[in-house]
C-alpha cells in the first residue's frame, strides 16, 4: 500500500479497509496487451510480497486489509490459467491465516472470453462457477467477488455502419469504404481483433475478399483484410458483430469526429440513450487559456 493511503486515513480518523493486489504470474489472456498477470505486467505484487505487505497492514492501526485479489487477463479462452492463478490465491489465504490474520474477503479476477465468430465457443460461465467451486471447496468463513468481464456484454452490442464507396484499384485489391472508423471501434487497430461483419440486407451475391476500412487519415483505420463479403454499394449497411464489449467505451473524437449515438433495442422499441453530440458541443467543451 501507498503511504498516502495510510496518511489520508489517519487524517481522516479512519482505519481504512483494503486488499491486497497479488501478481500470480500466470500467462492468460487473448493478446498481449491484454494479459495482467505474468510477473512483468505492471499490475499487483508477488506471492511472497503480497504476505509481507498484508502483514505489516495487518499491525498499522489506520490500514485494515480485509482480503487478497488478483486479475490475470481478459478473453480468457482456457480454465487452465484460472486454474493455476485460484490455487496460489487460496494458498496465499491458507498461509496468511496460518500466521493468525484474518482474510475475509477474496476476488478472483480475469474476463471469461466471449464466443466471437471466428472461433470455437469458450469455456461457459457455467464451467467456470464448476472449476471454482474445486479449486475452493473447504475454504470457509470468506467472501468471494468475480469479474467476468466481457462476456457479460459483448455480444449484445452492434457497431452499425455505413458504406461510403467499393474503391477497386487495377491490381485487383478492394477497399470497402465505411463511415464507421478507428475511433469508433479501436479494436481492431489495438488488439488486431477479429470481428464478424455482416451485411443488414442480405444478398445471394458470390462474396469476394475486401479490405474494411474507415475514413481516417491512417492507415491504422484497418478493420480487417482481405474478409470475404458480399459486394456493397454505397449507401449499404453492414453490422459489426460483438461490439457491445470496449466498443463505445473506448471511442475518441480523434479526428473532429463526433462520437457514434447509442441505441437501445428491445423486439421492435428502440430508444437512443446517448445522442451523437454536435460540432458545438465538442468545441463548447474547450476553453481557452487564461492568458489566450
Amino acid at each position: 500500500m501507498r503511504p498516502l493511503d495510510a496518511a489520508m486515513a489517519e487524517s481522516l480518523g479512519l482505519r481504512a479497509p483494503i486488499v491486497v493486489r497479488v501478481n500470480p504470474d500466470v500467462a492468460a489472456g487473448g493478446h498481449a496487451k491484454i494479459a495482467t498477470g505474468k510477473a512483468e505486467n505492471k499490475f499487483g505484487v508477488s506471492l511472497a510480497e503480497a504476505a509481507r505487505l498484508y502483514a505489516n497492514a495487518s499491525n498499522h492501526p489506520h490500514l485494515k486489509p480485509l482480503g487478497v485479489a488478483c486479475h490475470i487477463g481478459s478473453q480468457i479462452t482456457d480454465l487452465a490459467p484460472f486454474e493455476a492463478a485460484f490455487t496460489r490465491l487460496r494458498g496465499l489465504v491458507e498461509s496468511l491465516r496460518a500466521e493468525g490474520l484474518t482474510v475475509e474477503r477474496l476476488d478472483l479476477g480475469g474476463g471469461l472470453g466471449v464466443p466471437y465468430f471466428d472461433m470455437p465457443d469458450p469455456p461457459t460461465p457455467g464451467d467456470y462457477a464448476a472449476m471454482i467451486g474445486r479449486v475452493m471447496a473447504g475454504l470457509k468463513d470468506i467472501r468471494f467477488a468475480f469479474e467476468p468481464g466481457r462476456v457479460i456484454a459483448a455480444n449484445a452490442g452492434v457497431l452499425l455502419a455505413g458504406v461510403i464507396h467499393l474503391h477497386e484499384r487495377t491490381d485487383g485489391r478492394r477497399f470497402l469504404v465505411l463511415d464507421a472508423a478507428m475511433n469508433d471501434l479501436i479494436r481492431p487497430a489495438m488488439y488486431e481483433a477479429f470481428h464478424d461483419i455482416r451485411p443488414v440486407m442480405t444478398t445471394d451475391a458470390v462474396p469476394v475478399p475486401c479490405d474494411v476500412v474507415g475514413p481516417v487519415c491512417e492507415t491504422g483505420d484497418t478493420f480487417t483484410r482481405d474478409r470475404l463479403l458480399p459486394p456493397q454499394a454505397a449507401g449499404g449497411l453492414v453490422a459489426f458483430m460483438s461490439a457491445g464489449a470496449y466498443g463505445a467505451a473506448m471511442a475518441s473524437e480523434y479526428n473532429s469526429r463526433p462520437l457514434v449515438p447509442e441505441v437501445l433495442v428491445d423486439g421492435d422499441r428502440f430508444a437512443v440513450i446517448r445522442k451523437r453530440p454536435t460540432y458545438d458541443e465538442m468545441l463548447a467543451a474547450e476553453t481557452l487559456a487564461a492568458w489566450l
